[in-house]
């Protein structure tokens, strides 16, 4: 195996963890081991000539049913990268308390060298292989969008997987990051940029930790920069700008980087990508070429958001990483060679398996919408809004005072099914980070929060194993 590939850090990060545990060896392999990997390869005819298309589906583990992970299309997938990525996923969702297996699933292409009608007959090929070997279903394993997929994609695996069951009245669970008009729930395409700052932002919340860093307590005002506007980075930026007060220094893309220590607004850089093709040309902003763009890791600034691919921080660049904390908002930006260089300068990194697992909590949601056939507020929407009225023109009798139109329906809204989502995704990420401190805080031996994290992880599947039976 080479040195530092993606499967042996997650592998190293397991066995830094391990003694921790206190758990018996055997119980400990039966936790790293993947369960099952099934590697395709099916034709698919394109401009006239047939193509074999190779692909994968990996589940990790079946301490709990379904197993859950996205889907990518990139020429990059293999074997060992989706193996890596299921892994993963298994102690994320043990993390924040969903409760599925780890999955995750690859297509060996290029998505951007292919047509829409291209696309669509390798998705639903892909997806009647998967069907065939029983590897996807609302109970048996459930897909979701990941790099070079999207809702579109998520659509013709629902539509595949129904026109296979048609008595399935739970089809629609099939797989998670639907259109809303498929049944899919809101808040599904921001979940992972949403989860990543509500975890940044409670790191940022721990006294003792921003004490440590010398930063001030709080998120506003620091200084960010994201490497990738793909969905996660971009939502991270603006969420981060709009909402929590952050100052956007630097990004990058595929074709470079920018740079601008005063900051600059993040929806104008991502419109202007959108009308010119390129962020290099952004006004106000030094540029840095295609063949330099790895050069925003080491940008001077507060938060560094590495938000593409994995292995981007390694042992040849670690050293130069001026950011006091690096939150690992792709799946392992950061490789545990570089992760040891970081940990020696004292830069705090918020693990992946922690703070990208907003997709999967929000997948969660759509899947227990999809399971119940029940939009979220439905039932209570319109009561708590009369009982808010109720409230407030109670309030308006008592004190002879009238209440602001503008305040009076910020009062009395009700919560919509975004409004819950939000909701349901914050509590479930200010709670995730809790345990990781606390345990990172009071674990003698623990040295930073991604052994904290996997040893909170490995702990909990740990125990379904065995209140389950599965293990004996």
């Amino acid at each position: 195996m080479r040195d530092n590939s993606f499967l042996e850090s997650v592998g190293r990060y397991f066995d830094a963890a391990a003694p921790h545990t206190g758990l018996p060896e055997g119980l400990l392999s039966q936790i790293k081991i993947c369960n099952s990997v099934y590697q395709i390869y099916f034709p698919v005819k394109i401009n006239g000539e047939v193509q074999v298309i190779e692909a994968y589906r990996a589940q990790h583990s079946h301490h709990r049913s379904p197993t859950k992970g996205g889907i990518r299309y990139s020429n990059h997938v293999n074997q060992e990268e989706v193996v890596a990525l299921a892994t993963l996923m298994s102690y994320k969702c043990a993390i924040v308390d969903v409760p599925f297996g780890g999955a995750k699933g690859g297509v060996r292409i290029n998505p951007w060298e292919y047509t829409e009608e291209d696309l669509e007959k390798i998705t639903r090929r892909y997806t009647t292989e998967l069907i065939r070997r029983k590897f996807i279903g609302p109970a048996i394993d459930v897909p979701a969008p990941d790099y070079g997929t999207g809702p579109r994609e998520m659509a013709w695996i629902y539509d595949t997987y129904r026109s296979f069951h048609p008595d399935d009245i739970n089809a629609a669970g099939c797989v998670t990051g639907k259109p809303v008009s498929q049944n899919g729930v809101r808040g599904r395409t921001e979940a992972t940029g949403r989860g990543v700052f509500y975890g940044i932002r409670e790191a940022c919340n721990q006294p003792d930790l921003m004490d440590r860093l010398g930063l001030n307590l709080g998120i506003k005002g620091k200084t960010m920069v994201v490497q990738g506007l793909g969905n996660v980075g971009s939502h991270t930026a603006t969420i981060s700008q709009d909402e929590g007060g952050v100052v956007i220094i630097g990004v990058s893309e595929v074709e470079g980087a920018i740079y601008n220590p005063d900051g600059f607004d993040i929806h104008d850089v991502i419109r202007h990508r959108a009308e010119h093709g390129s962020i290099l040309t952004y006004p106000g902003a030094k540029a840095f070429g295609k063949e330099e763009r790895r050069a925003v890791m080491e940008f001077e600034c507060d938060i560094l958001v590495p938000a593409a691919l994995e292995n981007q921080i390694d042992e040849h660049n670690a050293g130069n990483v001026k950011a006091k904390i690096v939150a690992e908002a792709a799946n392992g930006p950061v490789t545990a060679s570089g992760a040891a260089i970081l940990a020696e300068l004292g830069v705090v990194v918020l693990p992946d398996i922690y703070l990208n697992a907003g997709g999967v909590t929000v997948s969660y949601f759509e899947w227990l919408k999809n399971l119940s056939h029940m939009r979220f507020g439905r039932l209570q929407k319109r009561f708590d809004e009369q009982n808010y009225q109720r409230i407030v023109e109670q309030i308006e009798t008592t004190t002879g005072r009238a209440i602001s139109d503008r305040d009076r329906q910020m009062i009395i809204h009700g919560a919509d099914e975004i409004d819950l989502v939000r909701s349901g995704l914050e509590e479930t990420m200010i709670t995730g980070f809790q345990g990781i401190y606390e345990l990172y805080k009071e674990k003698e031996g623990i040295k930073d929060l991604r052994t904290a994290a996997f040893a909170l992880a490995i702990s909990k599947i740990s125990n379904d194993y065995i209140s389950l039976g599965i293990w004996p």
